[in-house]
């Protein structure tokens, strides 16, 4: 057996896809400042079209970034003072903190041990007169089972806003995230399977009033130049990361095998130990932003590969019920433990499209050395 590569790994290399597509978008980005349209140009248009034919959905609508998305669906089906919108409490927290951003409350049902997503046969017993909206989050790139979720909100009062960010290209039963809810909500956030070299975000919908109501919503709610009939905001995507976003898309299915191919390497190389692997999902397929296992003693694995110069992050570890701002909602620690649990197992390894199987080797080595 060869010797293992004991040379740093990092949590993720950015540098590499860079190399790859610096001449052509140094290129685009010459290109939009001789033309001169930097805000809501050709390539926004474009880059609108394209993903939107990628998910699947009539409409996409370019913002500033994923939290703006989340934001303006909110506003866009009218939520606000008074509602209460279903999440999960196992996710980064703008996936509530936008529920209150608008005057709304979260309203945390635990998630799923399998998966880590929201738990779907707990929800309908959390819906009462003031739910407005479900938000499930396709967490660490994860679908959630969203035909099961459709039919809890099968009677049409209930509105359902997928948080994409973490799951582009994911699908469930052959139809992709964001074209399942009333609205899809995806960030191009850097570490994201589709991320730009700064902020983005957007807004996918089959709807053609929610797509308008979202496009008024971003540009300071005008519905013609300096004529205004809401208050909105200034939620734009620029043309220069949008020139990025069509360059990456055109190969996003390779980098989306390439994660793939990396995760199951992880699970051949971890499977008949301590260490629990992300759960492949029964009836579609996850695209692995993240590869997030549970292990015993996970402070200790953690200081482990830190201690060997490998990346690694904890995400996350403090469930957003038991955040101090949401002391008022009076959740105790004990209320959702199947979440709590999570956040005390859980470490996130490696994963990136490049990364080779020697460094994939060191990882396990020190992970299965340190348990």
């Amino acid at each position: 057996m060869p010797e293992i590569d004991r040379r740093p790994v990092p949590y993720l290399d950015l540098t590499i896809q860079f190399r790859r597509l610096e001449e052509e978008w140094l290129g685009s980005i010459r290109d939009t400042g001789a033309n001169g349209t930097f805000i809501m140009g050709p390539n926004v248009q474009a880059f609108e079209r394209e993903f939107a034919d990628y998910v699947g959905a009539p409409h996409a609508i370019a913002v500033a970034n994923g939290t703006d998305a989340l934001v303006l669906s909110l506003r866009a089906l009218g939520i606000g003072a008074g509602d209460e919108v279903i999440t999960t409490p196992y996710t980064f927290f703008a996936s509530a903190e936008v529920v209150t951003l608008v005057g709304a409350t979260p309203v945390f049902v635990d998630i799923d041990p399998r998966d880590f997503n929201l738990a779907v046969d707990q929800i309908a017993a959390r819906i009462t007169p003031r739910t407005r909206a479900i938000l499930p989050v396709h967490l660490f790139g994860c679908p959630v089972d969203l035909a099961a979720l459709m039919k809890v909100v099968k009677d049409g009062d209930v509105k359902v806003i997928e948080d994409c960010a973490q799951a582009f290209g994911a699908d469930h039963r052959g139809r992709r995230v964001g074209a399942w809810g009333e609205l899809g909500c995806f960030s191009f956030y850097p570490t994201k399977v589709l991320g730009c070299y700064g902020d983005g975000g957007m807004v996918t919908t089959n709807d053609h009033d929610l797509a308008e109501r979202v496009r008024h919503l971003r540009n300071h709610g005008a519905t013609a130049p300096f004529v205004h009939d809401t208050i909105g905001y200034n939620s734009r995507l620029d043309e220069i990361q949008a020139a990025l976003l069509r360059i990456k898309l055109r190969t996003i299915d390779e980098a989306i095998a390439g994660r793939r191919r990396v995760a199951a390497a992880y699970m051949e190389r971890l499977q008949d130990t301590a260490v629990v692997t992300p759960r492949a999902p029964e009836h579609g397929g996850h695209v692995y932003n993240l590869f997030t296992v549970r292990v015993p003693r996970r402070d200790h694995v953690r200081q482990s590969l830190l201690d060997a110069a490998i990346g690694c992050s904890v995400c996350y570890p403090l469930p957003l019920h038991l955040q101090e701002v949401y002391r008022e909602l009076c959740y105790r620690p004990g209320d959702l433990p199947v979440s709590e649990q999570a956040a005390a197992e859980c470490v996130s390894l490696p994963i990136f499209p490049e990364l080779q199987e020697a460094q994939i080797d060191r990882v396990c080595e020190v992970v299965l050395g340190s348990l």
